[in-house]
């Protein structure tokens, strides 16, 4: 469950006029639906791309609380994905939470370091050795980086999700870690949790 004392409230807000927004828009449809003469396609449209910015609002407000209660440094892990999507870097981010990851993570290189958005973005800069494994989150600690997580064997069928994904995914089907994913080919950024992937806005409120 999320901490509900986690500090987004410029995402709350954000959220809170495009759902004002979407309320509207559906008024004004049901309104405008009795008019035979109206096509309501275009306004439609409208509607699920206020829509789509709602879902992905909605996943970073919750990644904050999700995040918030098992380190300190989450502004450090938004900071570094919002970076990385920019740039399109790709990335793979394990947060540790209550189940331990050692049984589930392999072929890591010890890394011990605080963690910074800085550090973390340095580690997945194209060209690193380390960019092509996933980072080890404990607390506030980047504990290791490299590493191999275990795929989803479920049927992806959106071909722009890579073996990032998968991995994402299959590592959260198997115990409570959240795991960050940006990927090189988009620069789209999502976390997956209890094996469910959410895209998520990282742009700045």
């Amino acid at each position: 469950m999320p901490d509900n004392n986690c500090n987004a409230y410029p995402l709350k807000e954000h959220l809170e006029k495009r759902l004002e927004e979407i309320s509207s828009l559906a008024q004004q449809n049901i309104e405008l639906l009795e008019d035979e003469n109206v096509c309501l396609i275009t306004e439609f449209e409208n509607m699920r791309s206020v829509m789509t910015d709602i879902v992905t609002t909605a996943a970073s407000f919750y990644l904050n609380c999700y995040l918030s209660p098992y380190t300190a440094k989450y502004r450090d892990l938004t900071i570094c994905m919002r970076n990385l999507s920019e740039r399109k870097h790709g990335a793979l981010i394990v947060v540790e939470r209550k189940d331990s990851l050692d049984p589930l993570i392999s072929s890591n290189i010890p890394i011990g370091g605080t963690l910074t958005h800085a550090l973390l973005e340095s580690i997945f800069y194209p060209g690193n050795p380390l960019h092509d494994g996933a980072v080890l989150i404990r607390s506030d600690t980047v504990v290791s980086a490299a590493n191999v997580l275990p795929l989803s064997s479920i049927h992806v069928t959106d071909k722009k999700l890579g073996t990032r994904h998968r991995a994402a995914i299959g590592l959260t089907e198997r115990c409570d870690a959240l795991v960050l994913v940006v990927s090189e080919e988009t620069g789209q950024a999502s976390f997956a949790i209890s094996g469910v992937l959410h895209p998520v806005n990282v742009s700045p409120f």
